[in-house]
Parts: structure tokens; sequence; C-alpha cells
């Protein structure tokens, strides 16, 4: 199973490229809704990502109730967790 820190790390790396955010302005707890230039297309098209990447489907009310990197890897982890049990 995939660790919070390969999560996080993982999750990160997507953002970076598919928000354009610079990587000094992006941290666990930036507010990707309020990231200038980043729209919900590029937070769907993250999330697309981060499915493929970690063969997961998240839930449409766990996308749309995300903010920030850290609630991407809450979901993400709990996904692959149900995903194992």
């Amino acid at each position: 199973m995939t660790d919070t820190a390969e999560i996080l790390r993982t999750v990160t790396e997507i953002a970076l490229a598919e928000t354009g955010i610079p990587a000094a302005e992006l941290r666990p707890e930036t507010d990707l809704r309020g990231m200038a230039g980043v729209d919900s297309v590029r937070v769907l098209r993250m999330v697309a990502k981060i499915e493929r990447t970690f063969d997961i489907e998240l839930e449409d009310q766990d996308v749309f109730g995300l903010s920030s990197i850290e609630d991407v890897v809450t979901v993400v982890d709990r996904a692959l967790r149900e995903a194992a049990a």
C-alpha cells in the first residue's frame, strides 16, 4: 500500500503539472480554488490524472469538496484503503 508521504509527493507533482502553479507557491494547505489561473477544468483534469495514476475512482461528493492538496491526499488515501480492503 502507498503511504501518505508518497501520495502527497505524487499528488503535488500532478497538481504542479496540471495547474501551472509555481512549486514555491504550492503547499499542502494551499487553497487551489483561490489560486490565479486555476479553474474547475484544471482541477478536474488533475483529479482525472490522479485517478489514473492510483487506479482509483473518487466519489463525486469528494471531488467537489476538494480545496487543497491535503484534501486530495485524504480522499486518495481513503480510496486506496477501501480498494485494498
